[in-house]
């Protein structure tokens, strides 16, 4: 895998989670995200499954890689955990037929603790994509997801990466609109700090390129639910309409310029 050189994070206004994280579009996101599905099943290749292990998929989003995983698994149990209840919804109708092998947690990651997950912790493995970038305290997210996980347990994941999306967000400045990302995008080296810091050990951390096409009949359906919804979310409809059709006209080429930060570890 192609190695990028690390650099400092981008800065954050507070140690919380992203605003507005809790409101999805749930079934947008879930017709509009098979880039994600796609990263999903990759870094499932790389997570160590045992049969009986209980996981916590950190962000199940509406279930899509959450059900390939436990299609994977031999038995066991998942907990689907995330913050926005329409994503829940739509992981429920999609996971009903595992029937008792995934418990749904409506929950923070900030938030997170043993008591969170009830008799599911500590869990044997900690799974996640495409969530870690919209929590703006990855000191404390690792903390946490440390403090549910056993010794020996496995954090396997992958999310935005520092540089993220940068051809994008200079589309949106372009407009003249200045919006502060809500978003996280860290560096390999400050993760691969927070992770030592929190207790894990065998790290690996490394970041890839992602560009990814997408239809522009589609573009700024996407742009709306899944890269500027936090911009979005205080617009009226007419605003919102013409910021994102002038992002689009900025952007030009609809390919969304992704760099994914890859995380393996274990907790000590």
């Amino acid at each position: 895998m192609d190695r990028v050189p690390a650099g400092e994070p981008t800065p954050v206004a507070q140690p919380a989670s992203a605003p507005g994280i809790r409101h999805w579009d749930a079934p947008s996101y879930d017709r509009l995200s098979d880039p994600m599905t796609r990263w999903g099943a990759e870094v499932l290749s790389r997570l160590p499954l045992s049969p009986g292990d209980t996981v916590l998929d950190a962000g199940c989003g509406t279930g899509r890689v959450t059900e390939m995983l436990l299609e994977k698994m031999a038995g066991g149990t998942v907990v689907a955990l995330d913050a926005a209840a329409s994503m829940l919804t739509e992981a429920r109708r999609r996971l009903a037929r595992f029937g008792g092998r995934v418990t749904y947690v409506d929950a923070d990651l900030l938030d997170l603790a043993p008591a969170t997950l009830g008799s599911s912790a500590p869990v044997d493995a900690v799974f996640s994509t495409a969530t870690f970038h919209w929590v703006l305290d990855h000191d404390r997210l690792f903390h946490n997801l440390a403090r549910v996980l056993r010794p020996g347990g496995h954090l396997v994941a992958q999310c935005g990466a520092e540089g993220n999306i940068a051809r994008l967000i200079e589309a949106v400045r372009a407009t003249g609109v200045e919006r502060a990302g809500a978003w996280l995008y860290a560096s390999p080296d400050d993760t691969r700090r927070r992770l030592e810091a929190s207790g894990f050990t065998d790290i690996d951390v490394w970041t890839h390129p992602e560009p990814t096409p997408i239809d522009p009949a589609e573009l700024e359906t996407y742009l709306e639910t899944v890269c500027l919804r936090t911009h979005v979310l205080a617009m009226d409809p007419d605003e919102r309409r013409a910021f994102l059709t002038a992002v689009a006209d900025s952007l030009g080429e609809p390919v969304i310029d992704y760099l994914r930060l890859n995380i393996v570890a274990r907790r000590g």
